[in-house]
């Protein structure tokens, strides 16, 4: 059966196309306008604006963050550290109801590295992450983790360089330069990126000059600087900045996104509770310089990804939600001095080009018919991302929104 969404405006991933209409046919999007056939079931998008489904480029999910990230248009999660088996990733890729994801698996941290720490925590997702964590300590040791997530599926690793003063628990052990660049090497030779936590100028330093392809952060505790803005952007690594968690970092909640009600309707009282909270780990944050070292390196020519760093709903990581939050990221992203057409390109072509998801992240012939319709024009106003008037996974239309 072929699906005619028709009177649309199309955003394809890089820009607003001519075309008001796409057909799609199973999975995939079949064409680019062109003529309904007979039979097609024909939904009228009356101009609202037709977007590839979002990709949130950092998170740590189960069934529930991918139930709600889909909610939001969220079709992909890229997770950050995780653990799943082969098994269950392969029935998530068969569904319709939840967002898809990849996942480097568990990531590389020393004994006392970052983010043991949230074992005390909870009950939930970060016992089950962290009971019995297979740290790493020496070079031979981070060669052998990264083989073994490689042999589990893996789609990237993921490295922690963390001591741990700016997400409230100074003192952690941090990976030492041997093991990193051990590490990095290990996931080039085996043909994936290297993604590294940082949080601070310092761990920023240390990253690039490894070699990784990507800051799964801003570093926050000081601005960029020329030398180290040139040297990003010369290895042409990623900065994911994750505007949503430094907000809620430097003591800022996301109460007046809860308290949407295109967010209040689709979140449970737990999530919007979490939403309305704040962490404060590192009040003396400045958001404006966090901002300003975005522009400096999107300016430079580094890519920005879109994402929001969303787990589970604790107090101390209050102020995110799976879904909301990477919408939040956007408007953070505008705020900061990216257009509109820039934010909504990194959280679609430009994070699918760099995880190497080919079939998405664009609207185009052949791609998956992973979609969302929103009301409005986000190129003009970007809050309009949240007004939801259908998404698509694999062709299939969520009913529930």
């Amino acid at each position: 059966m072929i699906t005619a969404l028709k009177n649309v405006h199309i955003f394809d991933g890089e820009n607003i196309i001519d075309d008001k209409l796409i057909l799609i046919e199973g999975e995939r999007i079949l064409s680019i306008g062109g003529v309904i056939p007979t039979g097609a079931i024909v939904i009228d998008g009356n101009n609202a604006t037709l977007m590839p489904g979002l990709i949130d480029s950092h998170v740590h999910t189960d069934i529930d963050g991918l139930h709600d990230a889909l909610l939001f248009g969220v079709t992909t999660e890229l997770e950050m550290n995780g653990k799943w088996s082969s098994n269950q990733r392969k029935k998530i890729a068969k569904r319709h109801d939840v967002a898809d994801f990849r996942s480097p698996g568990m990531g590389v941290t020393p004994h006392g590295g970052h983010p043991s720490q949230y074992m005390k925590l909870s009950n939930n997702l970060f016992i089950k992450l962290f009971f019995r964590y297979p740290f790493v300590s020496t070079p031979d040791e981070a060669i052998k983790f990264v083989n073994k997530q490689v042999t589990n599926g893996a789609d990237y690793i993921k490295i922690f360089i963390e001591e741990g003063t700016t997400v409230g628990f100074p003192g952690l052990t941090v990976i030492s330069n041997n093991t990193l660049l051990a590490a990095v090497k290990e996931a080039h030779r085996l043909g994936k990126m290297a993604i590294a936590h940082v949080t601070t100028f310092e761990g920023a330093q240390k990253a690039i000059s490894s070699g990784v392809d990507g800051l799964a952060h801003l570093f926050f505790d000081r601005q960029t600087t020329p030398e180290l803005t040139a040297a990003i952007a010369s290895s042409r690594a990623f900065v994911t900045p994750t505007l949503v968690t430094l907000s809620t970092a430097f003591g800022n909640n996301a109460a007046t996104l809860a308290a949407d009600k295109r967010v209040s309707s689709k979140l449970s009282k737990k999530w919007l509770d979490s939403l309305s909270r704040s962490m404060n780990v590192y009040p003396q944050g400045n958001f404006k310089d966090a901002c300003s070292s975005v522009m400096a390196l999107h300016n430079a020519g580094v890519e920005i990804l879109a994402g929001s760093d969303v787990s589970e709903p604790i107090p101390i990581l209050g102020g995110l939600a799976h879904g909301a939050s990477l919408h939040h990221e956007l408007q953070l992203l505008v705020a900061a001095g990216l257009k509109p057409i820039e934010a909504l390109r990194a959280a679609t072509s430009i994070p699918a080009r760099r995880f190497g998801l080919t079939d998405r992240g664009r609207i185009a012939s052949g791609k998956r018919a992973d979609l969302i319709l929103v009301d409005g024009d986000p190129l003009t106003n970007i809050n309009c991302t949240l007004s939801i008037i259908g998404v698509w996974r694999s062709g299939e239309k969520l009913n529930k929104l």
